[in-house]
């Protein structure tokens, strides 16, 4: 668990991740859409909802240490643009940032904002949706090859198990009893969204990478959020 905890948060410390780390992604998943939860709920007492928005944007961008973001931003440099596949993965390698990522990463960063700032999504909702960006994030190398010979997640690959995916099913039950079927809808949606990244790093670069992990993560959060929003 604390290896988990330390690959995708700042806390844990500095431990390697083996092949038991995937199993406990879910789990990590809901404990930083807790503390979110309790940074909007106890913030919600004191300042406007644009407020609350912001801050739990910027609390889960320090708590995962912009691990994912940086997926996101990678990914819009390496997956958008026209290049051959051996160019995207060198890219998804570069430090630097692109006009792809430059575009991508802020637009995404308002949407979660935009869809925090209303009134329609309970601060409990959170934990489900961030658990569920965890276990599909968990279940990918399962079904997935991974892109590289060697990178950042091949320390845990062999640990995937394509059952953590039951994970969903009590992610999508506290996502119906606190927002009903519009909350379901907004699981399926971030799902699909999830997928639809993996998807496309599949077939442009042959596989998943841990940037497209990030990444995905990311997408399908913020099409989840805005769908419970739109509610």
């Amino acid at each position: 668990m604390l290896s988990a905890l330390a690959f995708l948060t700042v806390a844990g410390g500095a431990r390697v991740p083996d092949e038991r780390t995937l199993r406990w992604f879910p789990v990590i998943g809901a404990v930083i859409g807790g503390v979110l939860a309790l940074v909007a709920g106890t913030a919600g007492e004191v300042w406007a909802p644009a407020v609350v928005a912001l801050l739990v944007v910027v609390t889960d961008l320090v708590l995962t240490g912009l691990l994912h973001v940086d997926g996101l931003a990678d990914c819009a440099d390496g997956l958008l643009p026209h290049l051959d596949r051996d160019r995207r993965l060198a890219v998804l390698r570069e430090p630097t940032v692109g006009a792809f990522a430059l575009a991508v990463v802020p637009t995404v960063l308002l949407a979660r904002w935009v869809a925090l700032a209303g009134d329609g999504i309970e601060p409990v909702a959170l934990i489900a949706v961030w658990a569920a960006s965890r276990t599909g994030m968990a279940v990918v190398p399962a079904l997935v090859p991974y892109a590289r010979p060697q990178g950042l997640a091949t320390p845990f690959l062999a640990g995937s198990r394509s059952w953590l995916v039951v994970w969903l099913v009590p992610v999508a039950g506290l996502l119906a009893v606190v927002h009903g079927p519009i909350g379901v809808v907004a699981g399926v949606a971030g799902t699909v969204a999830f997928a639809a990244v993996i998807g496309v790093a599949d077939r442009r670069l042959g596989g998943f990478t841990g940037d497209v992990l990030g990444a995905s993560a990311v997408v399908g959060e913020t099409v989840a959020l805005l769908a419970l929003a739109a509610a």
